[in-house]
């Protein structure tokens, strides 16, 4: 995404504005504007596209089925978690 004013960095607060460029950021946004996951990193530090597509996939998925979550390393078609008190301590 091309960002050459810098209003999209600026507003995500990943602006530097001394060099003039933007930090590494990635922010998955709901249809509704909420912010469901980002993830900033350095100037030097790339980014896994993979794991971002991940990320995304399961914030559609959780938006789709409430009352249900996804663990780390979930992918489609895993198996999720219903949140409760027997999970403490087991994941």
């Amino acid at each position: 995404l091309g960002d050459p004013t810098g209003v999209l960095a600026r507003f995500f607060g990943v602006l530097v504005e001394d060099a003039g460029q933007a930090l590494r950021g990635s922010f998955i946004v709901s249809p509704q504007g909420e912010i469901k996951a980002y993830e900033i990193h350095d100037m030097g530090i790339g980014r896994d596209a993979n794991e971002l597509l991940r990320k995304v996939q399961a914030a559609q998925y959780v938006a789709e089925h409430g009352g249900e979550v996804c663990p780390a390393k979930w992918k489609p078609g895993s198996k999720t978690l219903k949140p409760g008190i027997d999970l403490v301590g087991k994941i």
